[in-house]
C-alpha cells in the first residue's frame, strides 16, 4: 500500500466521523458560508502579484516535522506582505499536522485567495471548505475517477469555490472538465515522494488551452521559477522552501524580491 493509499483510507474514516460530529446544517450556518470568495485564477495571473501560492504546513509524510511551532497568523500575513498570489493551507491532521482552524485563522488575517489543501473525496469536505473560509479546493486526479472528479468540481463551483485539479501523469489530464479553473502538476510522486521539475516541463504542452497552469513541489530557487515560466506556468506552489526557515514570511519576501529583480 502506498502512502497515498494509506491517506485515502484514513480520510474515508475521518470524513464519515466528521459527518456525524458536525452535520451539514451546522457547516452552512458558518459566517463564512455566504461570504465573498477571491478568485484563485485571477490572482495568479494578476501582473502585480508574484504567481506564488505560498503554503503553510507543519509536517509531511516525506519529511516528517518541518516547522511544528509556526504561527498560522504570522506566517500567512508574512506571505501576504511578500506579495504572494494566494495561500495554501494544509488541513489534514493525521499526515500533515494541520486542521480546519488553521485555514480559518489565515482567512481572518488575509484578504487574498486561500486554497484548502486536503484529500477531498466527498461533497461534505467541500461544504466544510466553504464553511471555514476557503476560496478554492484541491481535487487530486490520482484518487478520483473521471465521474467523481467532475461531480465534485461541479459541486464546488455551485458554492463559488474554484477548483485546482492536480495531476501527476499525462493520463490524468483526460479527467479535466469545464468546472476546473486551474491545473497543477505535482512534481512529487505521491507513491514514493521523489521530486522532479521535469514532470511539469513534460506535461506543460499536454495541458489543454484555457486552463491556468501551476507547478507544485520541488521549487527552491528563482532559476526554477524562470525555467517553469518559459514552459508556460503562471503559478508556483511553494511550501517546504519557506516553511523550513525560522521566519517563513521573511524567506518568502526575499524570494519574491529576487523574482521581481529578474523581470
Amino acid at each position: 500500500m502506498t502512502i497515498l493509499d494509506k491517506i485515502i483510507e484514513h480520510k474515508k474514516t475521518e470524513v464519515a466521523l466528521r459527518k456525524k460530529q458536525v452535520p451539514v446544517p451546522v457547516l452552512e450556518s458558518s459566517c463564512y458560508y455566504a461570504a465573498k470568495t477571491y478568485s484563485l485564477r485571477d490572482y495568479i495571473i494578476n501582473p502585480d502579484k508574484s504567481g506564488i501560492i505560498a503554503e503553510f504546513k507543519r509536517k509531511s509524510p516525506s519529511k516528517s516535522a518541518i516547522n511544528l511551532d509556526a504561527s498560522v497568523a504570522d506566517v500567512t500575513m508574512g506571505y501576504n506582505k511578500a506579495g504572494v498570489s494566494a495561500l495554501s493551507i494544509l488541513t489534514d491532521t493525521e499526515f500533515f499536522g494541520g486542521n480546519n482552524d488553521d485555514l480559518t485563522t489565515a482567512r481572518n488575517h488575509n484578504a487574498i485567495p486561500i486554497l484548502r489543501k486536503d484529500f477531498i473525496i466527498d461533497e461534505y469536505q467541500i461544504i466544510e471548505a466553504k464553511s471555514i473560509g476557503a476560496d478554492a479546493i484541491l481535487l487530486i486526479a490520482a484518487v478520483l475517477n473521471t465521474g467523481q472528479l467532475k461531480r465534485l468540481a461541479k459541486f464546488a463551483c455551485s458554492l463559488n469555490l474554484e477548483v485546482l485539479m492536480e495531476v501527476h501523469q499525462e493520463e490524468e489530464l483526460k479527467k479535466v472538465n469545464e468546472f476546473v479553473q486551474v491545473i497543477g502538476v505535482n512534481n512529487r510522486n505521491l507513491k514514493d515522494f521523489s521530486v522532479s521539475l521535469e514532470l511539469s516541463i513534460s506535461l506543460s504542452d499536454k495541458i489543454p488551452d484555457g486552463f491556468i497552469k501551476i507547478s507544485e513541489s520541488g521549487i527552491y530557487t528563482t532559476e526554477d521559477i524562470k525555467y517553469l515560466k518559459k514552459a508556460g506556468f503562471k503559478g508556483f506552489l511553494i511550501g517546504d522552501n519557506f516553511m523550513r526557515e525560522a521566519d517563513p514570511g521573511k524567506a518568502c519576501e526575499i524570494f519574491t524580491c529576487e523574482i521581481n529583480n529578474q523581470r
